[in-house]
């Protein structure tokens, strides 16, 4: 596939917690070819920021040619992001990346953390298994309601209010919960310990890596990460979170 900048005319943008948007983009071309654990780039309408922000893909609708991105709101790019108006068109690029292998089948458990939450949303609608979903929080709460349409919902705070008083660990031990295969995304940590808790279970666990990136595609080598395999790219033990991954599976990365 040729990569091209695609212009997306934003259909909504709308705060669903202090610091995280939910946008909602018609581009069919995306739209049609987007699968779970992929993102697209966007590029801010604003001169002075060269590089493009990469923003995991929430959901898809290939029927109305749209996407949804929940991007959380922490830099100049993505503030000015979160400005943007009903009918703002914007420029993109994607679908990039590689997505989750869909075991479709294995009992599966769905785990994400912070910002790495939105992209399980597309995985959970279209994974055809037994399923349970755990999330994990600092404080506020989002998205969490829009998973129990596909699958039962555990959550763990750091602060207790909401679920479980802990991490994903935590919530997974306390709700005595089982799987064949792992589905995550948030923080290395949080990774760290699920790819030791899986792969200990005898479980298939993937790992949907946050890194920071610069091109988006492979060319820079800004974000690469550890690896057990030596690449064949770059001919050492590292591949590109955003051209090989973002997803791996746990025995393939060194965290």
């Amino acid at each position: 596939m040729s990569l091209s900048m695609i212009d997306g005319k934003i259909l909504s943008n709308e705060a669903i917690s202090s610091d995280c948007y939910s946008m909602m983009i018609s581009v069919s071309d995306i739209a049609s070819l987007a699968v779970p654990g992929q993102f697209v780039n966007i590029y801010v309408n604003n001169e002075s920021k060269l590089l493009p922000r990469p923003i995991s893909i929430c959901e898809v609708d290939a029927y109305k040619g749209t996407i949804r991105l929940v991007y959380r709101a922490v830099g100049a790019g993505t503030k000015e992001l979160s400005s943007y108006l009903e009918g703002t068109v914007i420029k993109l690029l994607g679908p990039l990346g590689n997505g989750y292998e869909l075991l479709n089948g294995k009992k599966a458990m769905l785990i994400g953390g912070g910002i790495g939450i939105p992209p399980l949303l597309e995985l959970a609608k279209r994974l055809d298994a037994d399923k349970s979903v755990v999330l994990g929080f600092r404080d506020e709460i989002f998205l969490a309601d829009e998973f129990k349409d596909y699958a039962d919902v555990y959550i763990a705070s750091e602060d207790g209010k909401t679920g479980v008083k802990g991490n994903v660990i935590d919530a997974i031990r306390e709700y005595k919960l089982d799987a064949e295969v792992i589905y995550a995304c948030g923080p290395t940590p949080m990774l760290r310990a699920i790819k030791e808790y899986g792969l200990s279970n005898n479980m298939i666990v993937q790992l949907s890596l946050e890194e920071r990136m610069a091109c988006g595609i492979g060319a820079c080598l800004a974000c690469v990460c550890k690896t057990a395999n030596v690449d064949d790219h770059s001919f050492v033990n590292n591949s590109r979170v955003c051209k090989d991954g973002p997803v791996f599976r746990a025995e393939e990365v060194v965290l």
